[in-house]
């Protein structure tokens, strides 16, 4: 399963390019905003940019619907996982997570409130961010131990089969790194690889330092809900636990950087992503094509 609903307002006219090869593509900017109550109950404000790509035919269709800057859209889709070789770290990749629109595309009438953030983009304040995944564990997991209750981040593996235009059927695996804290982390603890995971949460930006020192960026889920599908072993137990919201889908709440253990790179949450800024998604000029 692989399953991604965005509604949020276009941060900029969408723009229609070719690659090498002819191929059409529709780079689309999606900004909006999540709001959450803590754990402390205070109300918060999460700002989130997602990029999405729409190709060959879609994205001419798409274009000739001629979306501008501040319309509303609701996208059905899937998270497409992506990598490539770093232009700055010698012999790591970068990855990203975008939206592949595979289903409803459509624009939304309604008395909505926007906000032009730092670099000029347009951002609905509010929106939908949510995504269903189910794939199996890549690694055990460490559930690590800190200051604000236990946290670990899971490795998910997605298949993604599909049919090419000449009929051969083939299959694509998507990465993702998913956030649980608390009482979810406490519950992975003792699952192991090729467990199957069901979650519900929302793409969120990461930043780390990786173990020779760099800084690295990249994407998350932020686990609302998370279930383990099959038996493993140890004392930990399925656990299903969403934020409380203020109007909005449920949503984690943001919280401090756990402790990596020893044998993974220590990870911080990203600041509040500023449009124009390093913490958004890669520019066309990084992409691998």
């Amino acid at each position: 399963m692989n399953k991604f609903l965005v509604i949020a307002a276009l941060g900029t006219t969408p723009e229609l390019r070719h690659t090498p090869t002819g191929m059409a593509v529709l780079e689309i900017l999606l900004a909006g905003e999540r709001h959450i109550v803590g754990h402390d109950g205070t109300p918060r404000t999460l700002p989130f940019y997602i990029r999405s790509e729409a190709l060959g035919d879609t994205a001419k269709q798409l274009d000739s619907r001629q979306y501008k800057q501040g319309d509303v859209l609701l996208i059905e889709g899937s998270a497409e996982y992506d990598e490539w070789n770093s232009r700055t770290v010698e012999g790591a990749k970068d990855t990203t997570v975008r939206l592949k629109p595979t289903g409803y595309v459509r624009k939304l009438d309604g008395d909505f409130q926007f906000t032009q953030d730092g670099g000029g983009f347009t951002r609905l304040m509010g929106g939908t961010n949510q995504l269903q995944l189910l794939g199996n564990l890549v690694a055990d997991v460490e559930v690590n131990d800190t200051t604000s209750g236990p946290a670990a981040t899971l490795r998910l593996a997605v298949n993604e089969r599909y049919t090419t235009r000449d009929g051969q059927s083939k299959e694509k695996t998507h990465w993702f790194r998913v956030s649980v804290w608390r009482e979810q982390a406490e519950a992975m603890r003792g699952l192991t690889k090729g467990t199957a995971i069901y979650v519900e949460g929302a793409l969120s930006d990461e930043k780390w330092t990786d173990r020779e020192g760099h800084e690295r960026k990249g994407k998350t889920i932020e686990a609302q809900v998370v279930y383990a599908i099959a038996p493993f072993s140890g004392a930990a137990r399925t656990q299903g636990q969403p934020a409380r919201t203020q109007g909005q889908p449920a949503s984690t709440t943001p919280r401090p950087a756990p402790s990596r253990a020893p044998r993974a790179a220590t990870h911080e949450r990203a600041p509040t992503p500023q449009v124009g800024g390093a913490d958004l998604p890669p520019e066309e000029a990084d992409l691998p094509f």
